[in-house]
């Protein structure tokens, strides 16, 4: 059963790895629309594309660990 913890906290981490990448890709658009302010409807474009992808990785960590604590018990 510990293991199965350890595997879910584990899974659990992807939200991590989605929010740094949220908050960088953020700061890259601010900054790319600080310099061209006139291709803002793009970038903000990619970056919900991006935004959306990266927040559906994350999504998909806690899907993981919900199942692993859940349906895996021994």
């Amino acid at each position: 059963m510990n293991l199965l913890a350890i595997g879910a906290g584990i899974a659990a981490i992807t939200g991590i790895g989605a929010g740094i990448g949220i908050g960088i890709a953020t700061g890259k658009a601010v900054e790319a629309v600080s310099r061209q302010p006139e291709a803002r409807g793009s970038i903000m474009q990619l970056l919900l594309l991006g935004g959306a992808l990266s927040e559906a990785t994350a999504i998909y960590g806690l899907l993981v660990a919900f199942l692993i604590i859940f349906f895996m018990k021994a």
